[in-house]
């Protein structure tokens, strides 16, 4: 596994979070959600500057990055998309939005795009069941969703990033 470059400031702004949080290991959680804040994921690289600031094993790092589906260790892309497949979304047809995004963007859930421009997740609920089936997409909700509007929607995005 190739090891990533962290910038020195970024390494600098998590042992101080690390600090603020008197170096307790009863933080763990809250750090790694600040630490996701800084680097938008959670590399190797930044469970070890966590475990040695804590003291703890870095295999303890690992299984709470692993336990909790909020964090991940695989980069975001710059419009994250997450397909709601709660029961109301799913009950009118969110599988086959996944389907098209996935088919769209050419890549699978978990999966970023080479251009680094989408990530695709899932998740249970965003709380719109009246708008079902939702999707955000970099925070924004989008109703009602089809198949047949993904493409539509994906050109937003593609025009913003040029």
């Amino acid at each position: 596994m190739e090891k990533i470059h962290l910038p020195q400031i970024k390494i600098e702004e998590l042992q101080a979070i690390c600090a603020e949080h008197n170096n307790d290991a009863g933080e763990l959680i809250n750090i790694l959600h600040a630490a996701q804040g800084i680097f938008g994921y959670l590399p190797r690289e930044v469970q070890e500057i966590i475990a040695a600031n804590l003291h703890i094993p870095v295999s303890r790092v690992y299984g709470v990055v692993t336990f909790y589906s909020f964090f991940s260790m695989t980069p975001k892309g710059k419009y994250p998309i997450s397909v709601c497949l709660g029961t109301a979304c799913y009950v009118r047809g969110a599988e086959k939005v996944l389907d098209e995004f996935q088919r769209q963007l050419e890549i699978k859930v978990g999966e970023t795009t080479s251009d680094g421009l989408f990530s695709l997740d899932c998740l249970r609920c965003v709380g719109a069941c009246g708008l079902a089936p939702v999707v955000t997409i970099g925070g924004k909700v989008y109703g009602r969703l089809t198949p047949e509007k993904v493409r539509d929607i994906l050109a937003e995005y593609y025009i913003q990033a040029e």
